[in-house]
């Protein structure tokens, strides 16, 4: 009797599939297997298997099962364990249930193993395409492209219309056999684009297909190896420079470092002929990275080793911790000893990061300390390297995992603690479905699975902050940094009066530079945050008042100029939209009324670098940002270069704010924080406060006191002020107040409902109905706030409008977040074009 399986795929669509098991293979819950829907075949995970089969429709067979065992009675074995435990499936079930999201989705973020299969696409003609190829040839004409669809950032190959015509023509004749064509191949026969096919497929000439096959994605390394008992003939010269390098190198070394030497494979393969050399192959090193440190002796202070007692003490049950300690205050230290404490017991740790660019310093301590017990987990890796590392923390290799958001699903078997550092960043907010916040994520794998889980931070949310308030959370307090080293001075400078003081606008106050250079001239290191990317961060026409905006997204273009000597290559002077990268050339006037009187506003980090390199021409001045920045080894190269010394000055976004440890720093500048304040969202004056806490923090955590000037236009804002006197209480005070008035998080609960369409009135139409429906059906308790269009009415091409729903209740929004998704489909409107924003943090 076959097994019947229930399959969740990654499709936007809250319900489970059933297929049949092939014969003699034995799916189990949390197995994966390759499945086809319609002309896709997908990878998903088993949910359930029964013996019954479904009443009402055949079930189609799996293509393939991954995961299972090679008999029925190996299933009380470890053999027969499944890839994710039922602890992870139970998570992912919460997920699903709380964010409203398909639990498809939810698994396919929780299995980075995509480079253990392969895709292939085909293509094959359908009877509709044979009637139009067999009309084509009859006539002897080609076949025109209606509504064809042009690419707006691609120009077109070619503008000869009898060529675009033949394109469809050689398609169809290519795949007339029958046979399903491979699109690589398709492309190379025809000279067809991907968007030449898409338009074949809508019209339903042909039809596109997957197909998907296991695959090793095991990384690999070739090593050279000298054969010592070899008898030595006569060599050329460059054959003996091989077999010198292989002896300086104890007899072998890998051939990607002999390539780079400059020396050459044909001698290589010479040399293995004449039976001097074999090749080996290898599994390849995973290298950590990440800035190199020492590992010293931790040595505690009283506050920490307090901090360090509660935590281990309740090691092997659920226990929920807020760690709150001023920035400096050693809260690192405090979970390295930590780890090693759940280590001694033979429990695996989490930590997570918010953002890479936390990754690296952290991966050091961790490899300093931990050495091959680490894996790391982030989106820089290589989809081969990710499926390693999970590999690695799956068969209980690496009890220690460092990573973003995503780490929070880590296999480690025996979890016993998770740390979630600077816990208030909202990079923990998965921007995309699922929409997971990794901090409430961790809170609940660390009570499905009896572990201690941490929240550290100076500066905690106020949802977090709240819990603790009500002993949901045990609050541990570090008042004081480490040594006993001052909280940085703060000083802060109002830009309306020195624009009065002065006459001139100018980026950097007077206060701001001369305290740069003392600092410089002293020997030591600065730090400026401007949060801007590019040069300048809009482009206005003087006449007429118009904004050069994106063709796909309706946001202003930023500027960027061209890159200075020494940056990553990129192209010269462009406009670029940092939604959907759309660019284009600077135009010499105005596209909208021929203006020459262009206006460029703002100023970003470029514009902020290429000012100081006027002010301090002797300075070493590095700009952290994601235009310099673009993958974790570049990273790593930037902060190595600022631990070494080697840069003084560096001035970036807030990437630089985020616990970066740099004993020479004893100056941080903001430029520009206090803008988000105008920003239409009610966490502003939080995350003003939290950004120049953290920023403030970079300073005087070595040997000197550190000081912190602050530009700003709001002075006397309750946020710039708690924030200069480091004053959390005297913050979290007035901002509860003003939250509970207001009924917002933490004394409420909130949602965003986002309805998008490539067509604005069906979006349009679409949020009319929903609207209309929460009108008439909304229960008492929750506010519904519009539809109106979203602060960005357009990205990529895609029409958004939104809907803000308020309530007291969880459940009761959750509740009525489902029946708005079953009106939604009874009234066809697509669940791939709505998306449901639980606990919001951007309302964009």
């Amino acid at each position: 009797m076959p097994l019947y399986c229930e399959v969740a795929l990654p499709v936007p669509l809250d319900r489970t599939f059933t297929y049949a098991a092939p014969d003699g293979q034995y799916p189990q819950r949390g197995s994966r297997v390759i499945a086809p829907l319609r002309n896709e075949k997908l990878i998903g995970v088993v949910m359930s298997v029964s013996n019954t089969a479904p009443a009402d429709f055949e079930a189609r067979y799996l293509e393939a099962v991954l995961d299972q065992t090679a008999d029925q009675s190996l299933e009380s074995s470890a053999e027969a364990e499944p890839l994710l435990s039922e602890a992870l499936l139970s998570l992912a079930e919460w997920i699903a249930q709380y964010y409203l999201a398909p639990i498809g989705e939810v698994l396919r973020g929780m299995l980075p193993l995509m480079a253990e299969v392969s895709r292939t696409v085909y293509y094959r003609i359908t009877d509709l395409g044979r009637d139009i190829l067999a009309n084509s040839l009859e006539n002897q004409s080609g076949i025109p492209f209606a509504n064809k669809t042009a690419n707006p950032r691609k120009p077109a190959k070619n503008d000869n219309t009898g060529e675009e015509q033949n394109t469809p023509r050689r398609i169809l004749e290519r795949l007339a056999s029958g046979d399903p064509v491979k699109v690589s191949t398709l492309r190379t026969a025809s000279g067809a684009s991907l968007s030449d096919l898409a338009a074949l497929v809508r019209k339903k000439w042909i039809a596109r297909e997957t197909a998907a096959a296991e695959r090793d994605a095991r990384r690999t390394e070739r090593f050279a190896v000298l054969i010592p008992e070899a008898r030595l003939p006569a060599l050329s010269t460059n054959q003996q420079a091989i077999l010198a390098e292989l002896a300086a190198c104890g007899g072998e070394i890998p051939i990607l470092e002999l390539r780079k030497r400059g020396l050459s494979n044909a001698t290589l393969q010479t040399l293995v002929r004449r039976g001097l050399v074999r090749i080996d192959e290898r599994a390849a090193a995973f290298r950590l990275g990440g800035i190199e440190r020492s590992s010293p002796p931790i040595r505690l202070n009283e506050s920490q080793t307090e901090a360090l007692a509660s935590i281990a003490s309740a090691l092997g049950a659920f226990h929920p911790f807020l760690l709150h300690g001023v920035t400096g205050s050693g809260k690192t230290a405090v979970y390295l000893a930590a780890m090693q404490r759940a280590l001694d017991r033979n429990l695996a740790s989490i930590l997570l990061v918010p953002e890479i660019g936390l990754t690296p310093q952290t991966a050091g301590l961790l490899d300093a300390a931990f050495g091959s017990k680490v894996a790391l987990l982030h989106s820089a890796l290589t989809p081969e390297e990710r499926s390693e590392q999970w590999r690695r923390i799956r068969n209980g290799d690496a009890p220690i995992v460092v990573g973003t958001r995503s780490a929070i699903f880590a296999p480690v078997p025996h979890l016993g603690l998770i740390l979630v550092d600077e816990e208030h960043d909202q990079s923990y907010k998965q921007e995309e479905t699922p929409r997971y916040n990794a901090r409430d994520v961790a809170v609940m794998r660390a009570k499905f699975a009896n572990a201690v889980v941490v929240l550290g931070s100076a500066t905690p949310s106020l949802e977090t902050w709240h819990n603790s308030e009500q002993s949901k959370y045990k609050r541990i307090e570090m008042r004081e940094r480490v040594n006993q080293r001052p909280l940085p001075e703060v000083e802060l400078v109002d830009m309306r009066g020195e624009f009065q003081q002065t006459g001139q606008e100018n980026l950097f106050s007077r206060s701001l530079i001369q305290q740069t250079q003392a600092a410089l001239e002293r020997g030591e290191q600065a730090i400026i945050l401007l949060n801007r990317r590019g040069y300048s961060f809009a482009v206005m026409c003087r006449a007429c008042g118009a904004k050069l905006e994106c063709q796909n997204c309706a946001i202003a273009l930023t500027h960027h100029k061209p890159p200075a000597e020494g940056e990553l290559a990129r192209e010269g002077q462009r406009l670029e939209c940092h939604y959907c990268g759309y660019r284009r050339t600077v135009p010499a006037r105005c596209p909208q009324c021929d203006s020459e009187h262009l206006y460029y506003l703002g100023a970003g980090s470029q514009q902020g670098e290429e000012r100081l390199t006027e002010i301090f021409p002797t300075a070493r001045i590095g700009r952290m940002d994601r235009d310099t920045v673009r993958g974790r080894h570049d990273l790593e190269r930037l902060l190595s270069r600022l631990h070494s010394g080697e840069i003084n000055l560096l001035v970036g976004t807030q990437m630089i704010a985020k616990g970066h440890d740099i004993h020479g720093v004893t100056l941080v500048g903001v430029v520009g924080c206090d803008h988000a304040l105008s920003m239409p969202d009610f966490r502003a004056a939080e995350r003003v406060f939290q950004l120049m806490t953290q920023v403030s923090g970079r300073a005087g955590r070595g040997e000197l006191p550190g000081r912190v000037v602050v530009q700003t236009y709001h002075p006397d804002h309750y946020a710039i002020l708690a924030a200069a006197k480091h004053d959390y209480a005297a913050f979290i005070e007035k901002e509860l107040k003003y939250r509970r008035w207001m009924h917002y998080p933490p004394f409420g609960v909130l949602a965003n409902v986002l309805i998008q369409s490539p067509k604005l009135e069906e979006a349009a139409n679409w949020s009319a109905i929903l609207g209309k429906w929460f009108q008439q059906t909304a229960p008492q308790g929750v506010r519904v706030l519009g539809p109106c269009t979203a602060p960005v009415a357009r990205i990529k091409g895609i029409y958004r409008f939104h809907l803000i729903l308020k309530s007291v209740s969880r459940q009761t929004l959750n509740g009525v977040l489902r029946s708005m998704l079953a009106h939604a489909d009874t009234a066809n409107i697509p669940r791939r074009n709505i998306t449901v924003d639980v606990d919001a943090q951007r309302l964009m």
